[in-house]
């Protein structure tokens, strides 16, 4: 014969609060990392082409994205580290950081898209082909790399509104162990000289000889 009872099952620790805090902690790791190394892989393409014109005609240029700019890698290496540092800081601490990263990745963001349609690179370039300072490059053309950095920047700033907003219930990194995972010792009781003035005259005190004949 089966019972009924109206008490309710008592819920696991880990359920609750904890789901969210652990789902935004693994999507704020993976987006924060793999957006910086979108970002970083992307400054090493092609970003813009074009041609000069010189003597004997038109001369191919090509420009990097770390021709560029070079504030996407810049960032990105700084919002990776942020990322890093969230779990080695605290309270106040860990909100700045969080901070730190989702601005790395508005400014990964806002560098990309400037650098989608600039022509500076390659002025420099046609400027020293043609030997001519007042040069500008021609036939400008973009390729889509700017936009796939843009992608890794988005992906960082994510990581940093997760932060913001989940990460005071994140684990943090514990003091209370070594670099290699034991514990601390515990420091140990200095020796007692008994032949220290004090101590023979507790010694006296109990009853004993200090002297030890």
């Amino acid at each position: 014969m089966e019972y009924v009872t109206a008490v309710p099952h008592p819920r696991s620790e880990g359920a609750g609060p904890a789901g969210p805090g652990r789902l935004s902690l693994a999507v704020a790791l993976l987006s924060g990392a793999l957006g910086a190394a979108v970002a970083l892989l992307s400054t090493r393409q092609q970003w813009s082409s074009g041609t000069a014109t010189v003597a004997g005609g038109a001369f191919p240029l090509t420009a990097k994205g770390s021709d560029v700019t070079g504030v996407p890698a810049a960032l990105a290496i700084v919002g990776l580290a942020a990322l890093v540092a969230v779990f080695a800081v605290r309270r106040a601490g860990r909100f700045a950081v969080a901070g730190l990263l989702a601005l790395s990745g508005a400014g990964i963001i806002a560098a990309a898209m400037l650098g989608a349609s600039d022509s500076s690179a390659l002025d420099e370039q046609a400027a020293k082909a043609s030997g001519d300072a007042s040069a500008t490059v021609a036939a400008l053309s973009h390729t889509a790399w700017p936009y796939v950095a843009a992608v890794g920047g988005a992906l960082i700033l994510l990581a940093g509104l997760l932060a913001l907003r989940y990460g005071r219930s994140w684990p943090a990194m514990s003091g209370r162990y070594e670099r290699n995972g034991a514990p601390r010792a515990s420091r140990r009781a200095k020796a007692v000289d008994p032949e220290r003035p004090e101590e023979m005259w507790k010694a006296l005190d109990r009853g004993e000889d200090p002297t030890g004949a």
